[in-house]
């Protein structure tokens, strides 16, 4: 892939301090994630592994700036989220960092049905005002379906959808990939062909955090961030 696509940064992407997350349903407390301290390297690819209810897509959350910590600071893509569980970026300018920032792929496809191939990717520059069917097209033959263009989810395998999914998530050209189970729900070989295509768009200089219950995913990614029961559990480096 072209390197015209995405740009290593000398900052951190993301960072936290003592980040925690309390949701509250009627005067029960739920502690989603407790005292996380991480710094997010530019151009690194990084996993967030634990059991369900660990709280990993809380975490992916946060740093996709999609909810506000409860408590601690966040910085993404170099401006202050929140500090010391105070809000220090309006809600207006989340949406202007995550829109021209991150970029997510979820185990779900969240394709629209009656959409082709290259109008879904096309789908998050309508937030924005742009067109750039030319880039869109670049993106698809990428991810291996320049041949799918005009095909719409039903005509796609579970795969294909997926590899749409990323294309789009790459169409603001974002320093932050967050993808959030995104093998959930393929088989083992279409699996293995979704983690060659990401470690693909790491080599070319995309931030990305993983989150996986997957061990064996795991195993075959240079930072591995433990989560259980909200906290950290381990982290590792190759």
């Amino acid at each position: 892939m072209a390197n015209s696509v995405l740009t290593i940064q000398e900052t951190p992407v993301a960072q936290t301090t003592s980040l925690g997350k309390v949701y509250r349903r009627g005067v029960e407390e739920i502690k989603a994630l407790q005292d996380i301290t991480l710094s997010f390297e530019p151009g690194r690819f990084y996993c967030v592994l634990g059991p369900s209810g660990a709280g990993k897509t809380t975490l992916l959350n946060l740093l996709g700036v999609m909810d506000v910590p409860s408590s601690g600071s966040l910085s993404v893509a170099g401006e202050q989220i929140t500090q010391e569980g105070k809000i220090r970026l309006s809600e207006g300018g989340r949406d202007r960092l995550r829109r021209e920032n991150i970029g997510f792929v979820f185990t779900e496809f969240f394709l629209m049905p009656t959409l082709t191939a290259v109008e879904n990717v096309e789908m998050p520059l309508l937030w924005s005002d742009k067109k750039d069917r030319e880039f869109a097209v670049e993106l698809l033959e990428r991810v291996g379906l320049g041949h799918r263009l005009t095909h719409r989810p039903a005509e796609m395998s579970g795969g294909e959808m997926q590899r749409v999914a990323i294309a789009r998530a790459l169409i603001n050209r974002p320093r932050l990939l967050l993808a959030d189970e995104p093998t959930g729900n393929v088989d083992t070989k279409t699996r293995d062909g979704i983690f060659e295509l990401l470690g693909e768009l790491n080599d070319n200089g995309l931030t990305i955090v993983l989150a996986t219950h997957d061990k064996e995913l795991a195993a075959r990614i240079a930072h591995v961030i433990g989560l259980r029961d909200g906290r950290l559990a381990n982290e590792r480096s190759n």
